[in-house]
Order: structure tokens, then C-alpha cells, then sequence
């Protein structure tokens, strides 16, 4: 069963997820959800179980102009925490990013960067790549 728990002040402090779930934080909206690996709902932006399907799957904003093909990087994010969990970055995405604002070692595109495993993870939307009016209504 998934869980979302979100607190005002950018960072969260949320129970350690259980065996076979992920848990995501999104900064600095201190948004944290909760999901059985392998069991989120695709949709169909980016990679299945990527950070941007997860964004995309818990109302978090965040863009991604070419719809998650690896084509643009509007969906560029921070991971702060958890890299170990999510899938190696190859080479397309490594390209990608080289375009990138404000570079960091952990740097990654959201479209991408997929779950692999249960256990917690912290990315951050920096502050230029935050989109808080939405087209959609």
C-alpha cells in the first residue's frame, strides 16, 4: 500500500521503509511517498520506476519538456541520498547531463534514473528547475 507523508519545512523525518518498499523524499517540498518495489503504476514518462514516473505517480511536480525520453534536462535532480538503490547511469543519460545547469557529482536525470532496489531515497528539484505553475488544469 503506498503512503505519502509531506511536511512543510523541506526536509522529512519518516519511518524507515519495511522489507520490499521504497521510500522517496523529494526536496525541498519535504514530500516523502512510500511504494512496494516493482508495484507502482507506470506513467508513461521516463523509464518504468524512474524518479520522474515516481514524481509523476505522487502529484510531484517536475518537469520533463521531451516526456522522459532522454532528449532534454528538464528533469535533471540532486540525489542526496540513496544512490545505491537506483540504476547505474549510462551513457546517454551521462551525455545528457553534460548539457546540464549546475552540474553535480550527483546529478541525474529523473526520466532515468530508475529504482532497483527497496530502501530510501532523497533527491532535490533544484530551485531554476522548479515549474510551480502548471499548464494543466
Amino acid at each position: 500500500m503506498a503512503q505519502e507523508k509531506s511536511q512543510g519545512s523541506g526536509t522529512a523525518t519518516v519511518d524507515a521503509p519495511g522489507e520490499n518498499m521504497v521510500q522517496v523524499t523529494f526536496l525541498p517540498e519535504g514530500k516523502t511517498v512510500q511504494f512496494e518495489n516493482g508495484k507502482l503504476p507506470y506513467k508513461d514518462h521516463g523509464k518504468e520506476q524512474s524518479l520522474l514516473d515516481v514524481a509523476l505517480n505522487y502529484g510531484v511536480t517536475l518537469d520533463h519538456a521531451c516526456g522522459g525520453n532522454c532528449a532534454c534536462t528538464t528533469c535533471h535532480i540532486w540525489v542526496k541520498e540513496g544512490a545505491e538503490n537506483l540504476s547505474e547511469m549510462d551513457d546517454d543519460e551521462a551525455d545528457r547531463l553534460d548539457m546540464a545547469a549546475d552540474l553535480q557529482l550527483n546529478s541525474r536525470l529523473g526520466c532515468q534514473a530508475t529504482i532497483k532496489k527497496p530502501g530510501k531515497v532523497v533527491v532535490e528539484i533544484p530551485a531554476w528547475n522548479r515549474n510551480y505553475v502548471s499548464e494543466e488544469h
